[in-house]
């Protein structure tokens, strides 16, 4: 039979693991200290484990105690959404939700800190991120199914297409540690003209970009594989099938054993982009776009920098 947890005794227990006092977390809960030791007994009697090593000079967690912390977080979060969705519902108040598209690592280090500050402005609505592969540059606004995308331009302008860059950074080379290009400080694309390369199945016009086409001098490319989504696409340099293009902040949470990144001073950098469907009216949308606007104004990104362009000069044309 599986235990009964309750969502209070959870709290209780959690009050206690962030304290690790029984006095300081009596009172933030308001209760009497002994009562939540009986509380806390009885969780763990309910789980027939003990969730806390306790001494007459401090308290802290059992390797179960961290796993029910980590759990019991989640399920009160959860919880306490679920409650505020069914009291709006009730209340005849509709749910106000927002579909946030993204690729790989989305907006880097903007990330975090936009959709923070967005909830600050709107902790009502509900954030879903929503993650796409190489084959869609619009990332879900082409078919509705986002309301608003970070993407990466070049992208075909549309009518319905509303796009302002958030930043600037450069893109590097990604190739096998066991390459014999992994120990090299910088390159230049005619030094890799004749290597294989990691194509994304992406249209055109963003698959170019990527293999950076533009600054080959006419010279074909060499497909050593293609692929829909970045892991496939480590994986294949991995195994050495061929090298890739990606932006810079790819090595700060993509970085693993076996891949070397390598500075490519030739060729132009890479945009990352907040777009959204002009042909739709969503004040939510458009908070969250002016939202992302006030982050990256006031954010320093590691090897980034502002743009300083219009952003439709980076759209293919």
């Amino acid at each position: 039979m599986l235990p009964q947890l309750d969502l209070r005794l959870l709290s209780y227990f959690v009050a206690v693991a962030e304290e690790l006092h029984f006095g300081r977390a009596a009172a933030r809960l308001h209760i009497a200290q002994p009562s939540l030791s009986v509380q806390i007994r009885k969780l763990e009697h309910t789980l027939d484990t003990p969730l806390f090593v306790r001494s007459s000079r401090h308290v802290e967690l059992t390797p179960a105690g961290e796993v029910l912390l980590d759990g019991s977080r989640k399920l009160l979060m959860d919880a306490e959404r679920i409650a505020g969705v069914t009291r709006r519902v009730g209340s005849g108040v509709p749910h106000r939700r927002l579909v946030v598209g993204f690729q790989a690592n989305a907006a880097a280090e903007l990330t975090p800190q936009i959709l923070n500050a967005f909830h600050d402005l709107h902790p009502d609505v509900e954030v879903e991120m929503r993650s796409h592969d190489f084959t869609d540059p619009y990332v879900g606004l082409g078919d509705g199914s986002v309301d608003v995308a970070f993407v990466r331009p070049p992208i075909l302008v549309q009518d319905w297409l509303g796009l302002e860059m958030l930043f600037v950074e450069s893109r590097l080379l990604v190739v096998s540690s066991s390459s014999p290009l992994a120990g090299e400080k910088q390159m230049s694309v005619e030094q890799v003209l004749d290597q294989p390369f990691v194509a994304r199945r992406a249209p055109e016009t963003w698959r170019n970009f990527w293999l950076a086409t533009d600054a080959r001098g006419g010279e074909p490319v060499r497909l050593g594989a293609e692929v829909a989504t970045v892991d496939e696409c480590f994986e294949a340099i991995l195994s050495e099938r061929g090298v890739a293009f990606s932006q810079a902040s790819t090595q700060r949470y993509y970085g693993r054993p076996g891949l070397s990144f390598i500075p490519v001073p030739d060729i132009p950098p890479t945009v990352l982009a907040i777009a959204w469907r002009t042909d739709v009216d969503s004040p939510v949308a458009r908070d969250f776009v002016t939202t992302a606007r006030a982050v990256a104004s006031l954010t320093q990104i590691p090897d980034a920098w502002s743009p300083r362009r219009d952003p439709v000069a980076v759209r293919a044309q």
